[in-house]
């Protein structure tokens, strides 16, 4: 009995705390930001990927062709190993393994190279969305926007094209364009 009355007395404070706080809350601006639009439409993303496919594509392209070589190697054994002798299908099945792995190899590597590098861009992005979101803060006289980790919110309080546009002049700055 004790303990379901202490539980009352702090439900009941919580119910007061949390009416007092919708009152101050009234005056406040608040807005919020959409990550996954900022993280699609950016200039800085669409340059990033950009950048991304240019400096990747000379490796995605060798990688096709080991896995062309591959997939050739294993249809000649399974055409012609009928007729081969031991040895020579012995031999090409160890070459083929041999692709197998170097393969493998150059894709676990590709796929970490890509990785970082991506991690490394989206890096310096959320540094931007950053700076973009506090100066819209600061020029907007927002008491708070929220950023990640939203559920819900009333689209009206959306300011994704306002830190877009935003993030454009960060991009037109750090271009060197006037």
């Amino acid at each position: 009995m004790n303990r379901q009355f202490q539980v009352m007395n702090i439900l009941a404070a919580g119910v007061l705390i949390l009416a007092s706080s919708v009152s101050v809350a009234a005056g406040l601006k608040i807005g919020y930001v959409d990550t996954g639009r900022l993280l699609e439409e950016a200039p800085q993303a669409r340059a990033a990927t950009e950048q991304l496919k240019r400096e990747f594509a000379p490796r995605e392209e060798e990688m096709i062709v080991i896995q062309n070589e591959l997939k050739a190697l294993e249809d000649r054994l399974a055409r012609d190993g009928a007729v081969m002798s031991e040895s020579e299908r012995k031999r090409m099945s160890v070459d083929i393994l041999a692709k197998k792995r170097e393969f493998r190899r150059k894709q676990e590597e590709f796929r970490e190279d890509i990785n970082l590098r991506r991690n490394d861009a989206i890096g310096t992005l959320q540094d931007q969305i950053k700076q973009a979101i506090e100066k819209v803060g600061r020029d907007g006289n927002y008491d708070l926007i929220l950023y990640e980790g939203i559920a819900f919110a009333n689209p009206a309080l959306d300011i994704t094209d306002i830190v877009l546009k935003g993030l454009g002049e960060i991009s037109k700055t750090s271009a060197g364009e006037p």
